[in-house]
């Protein structure tokens, strides 16, 4: 639940935090999961998964 480094397929490195309603579900999230992040616009370098592909 903390936070999580992602890489996106543009290449840039985002640190993100699990949404609470993630949390709240306990979805779990391992490397190589392909997750959308919303990117807060005031910190383009930090954001919230919203969603886990499987």
């Amino acid at each position: 639940g903390g936070l999580y480094r992602i890489q996106s397929d543009a290449g840039h490195e985002v640190l993100a935090q699990l949404s609470g309603r993630m949390r709240r579900f306990r979805i779990r999230v391992v490397p190589g999961d392909r997750v959308t992040v919303g990117v807060s616009p005031y910190d383009p370098a930090r954001g919230i998964i919203t969603f886990r592909a499987r």
